[in-house]
């Protein structure tokens, strides 16, 4: 396939061109040429030197991201981003990123991966950015207990501690509002869904006194354990169009 017929498919599926105006990250292709071959492609919830040699290993063409490398522009190809774009240029590696739209899609990103682990019904879009959304409000199947919450998020890929709780919603959890990675300055918008818990990934401290007095539970999954969904998904797509594919596991622990 096509470099610019992969990337062209991603872009529609995703709808990358609605978040342009709305994400710091330079969403599609980011390193790369205009014409290439690909027949593998690598997959990763960061673009790192570490993932970017675990592709070249795997003799990927391209390496597909949630974080990638530009965030509101590179001005100077120096250091950790000289070496991040020399290795994929050394081993003729494109990059595509995919950061709020693998976020807020409906069926295949992050926050759809979490539903479904929590087995959420009813699910509306969730966590305004701009007239975007980056995650979802849904119901439980079956009403969750904390604990129960807790235990689910602990058996995500790439989680190596124990999911922290700020418990101060009821008892039993019926609607939860889900955004990942770093999603706590959704929490009034989260209260205002109906929700009695918020899923995220990592917290800022005025999160506990704001959830204390608004009455909501807010469950800390890891930023990397709850944002693995999305690029797993594109990697069963990408699968399907008939490339090979390699997924690469590092998780940060945070």
């Amino acid at each position: 396939m096509d470099l610019s017929e992969l990337v062209r498919r991603l872009d529609d599926r995703l709808d990358t061109a609605a978040y342009a105006d709305v994400d710091a990250s330079a969403n599609g292709l980011q390193v790369g040429p205009e014409e290439a071959t690909v027949e593998r492609v690598a997959f990763a919830v960061d673009a790192a030197m570490e993932t970017i040699e675990a592709a070249a290993r795997a003799d990927a063409d391209v390496l597909v991201t949630h974080h990638g490398l530009s965030w509101g522009g590179i001005e100077r190809v120096t250091g950790r981003t000289h070496d991040r774009i020399a290795a994929l240029v050394e081993h003729d590696i494109a990059l595509y990123v995919s950061h709020l739209p693998l976020d807020g899609h409906m069926e295949l990103g992050n926050a759809a991966g979490v539903a479904d682990e929590l087995g959420l019904e009813n699910r509306k879009p969730f966590g305004s950015v701009g007239p975007e959304t980056v995650g979802l409000v849904g119901d439980a199947a079956d009403p969750l207990s904390v604990p129960l919450l807790r235990s689910h998020l602990a058996e995500f890929e790439g989680s190596v501690q124990e999911p922290k709780v700020l418990e101060f919603g009821p008892e039993t959890v019926e609607r939860v509002a889900v955004l990942t990675g770093s999603g706590t300055d959704w929490l009034d918008e989260a209260v205002d869904a109906g929700a009695d818990a918020l899923v995220t990934g990592e917290g800022k401290q005025q999160v506990y006194h704001d959830a204390r007095e608004a009455g909501i539970t807010v469950v800390l999954g890891g930023h990397y354990a709850t944002e693995t969904f999305g690029v797993r998904n594109l990697q069963e797509i990408v699968d399907a169009w008939g490339l090979e594919t390699e997924y690469v596991s590092h998780p940060t622990g945070l």
